[in-house]
């Protein structure tokens, strides 16, 4: 079994999947960087104390975007982690097809390209991977929880991200591996991608909060925990009532 942790972090360019990245090197992981912007990946990888990987990738380009995945994994030493940080948002009130599709293609259709890759390549070299078949983690947001105007696809990507997870969860109960799936649900996190400051955290307290759901193994994680509170009223008060709050 190799004694070497590895994590590749898709979407570690920026946000939260760079503090993630620079978390999990200061605990020792070998780290795999892959999303667009190359020359800001190579930076980081430079400033992390262990062994970084570097790969190219628009996840929108989903054929192209696993093989970069595999050509990655391939590459290092050991792939114990897989963590899908990527996503775009988008305020589109007027309803232009441009960030609609967008959207749908990093956080829908790229989500699934890479989770399906992760899960094939844990299930195809468990041998490798140590102490566990491997961990999946994926980044949603507490905004799965309800739909709203102006960011409609985002909230309703989120909520196939989660859902996805949780099938893949459940997938694992008839499977010979066991592959760890962990459902991270963001609230407000100071990144590009933020969208309001109501109990904005930095990106790396979400690092520090996310390093220890993996390191738990959980099924769910919420940045920060009173985020759980939000989530449990979304999912309890009347869609009538939660129009006239947002």
């Amino acid at each position: 079994m190799n004694q070497h942790r590895g994590a590749i972090i898709v979407g570690g360019s920026s946000g939260i999947g760079e503090a993630l990245a620079r978390r999990l090197a200061a605990d020792g992981y070998e780290i795999g960087l892959a999303a667009r912007r190359t020359d800001r990946m190579r930076r980081i990888g430079k400033e992390l104390p262990t062994k970084s990987y570097v790969a190219t990738m628009d996840v929108s380009d989903t054929e192209d975007a696993r093989e970069g995945f595999c050509e990655l994994a391939d590459a290092m030493s050991s792939v114990d982690v897989v963590v899908i940080s990527s996503g775009v948002a988008h305020v589109n009130h007027d309803l232009e097809w441009g960030p609609e599709r967008e959207t749908i293609d990093v956080n829908v259709r790229g989500f699934t390209a890479i989770a399906t890759a992760a899960m094939q390549y844990f299930e195809h070299h468990s041998d490798q991977v140590s102490e566990t078949d491997g961990h999946l983690v994926g980044i949603s947001s507490v905004a799965a929880h309800f739909g709203t105007g102006g960011v409609q696809a985002y909230n309703a990507s989120k909520a196939y991200v989660s859902t996805y997870l949780e099938g893949l969860r459940s997938r694992q109960a008839d499977s010979d591996t066991n592959v760890t799936i962990t459902t991270v649900e963001p609230g407000f996190v100071d990144t590009d991608l933020s969208l309001g400051g109501f109990w904005e955290s930095s990106p790396e307290t979400a690092a520090d909060r996310i390093a220890r759901a993996i390191y738990k193994k959980r099924n769910h994680a919420y940045v920060t925990r009173r985020w759980r509170l939000i989530a449990w009223f979304l999912d309890l008060v009347p869609e009538r009532l939660l129009r006239r709050l947002f």
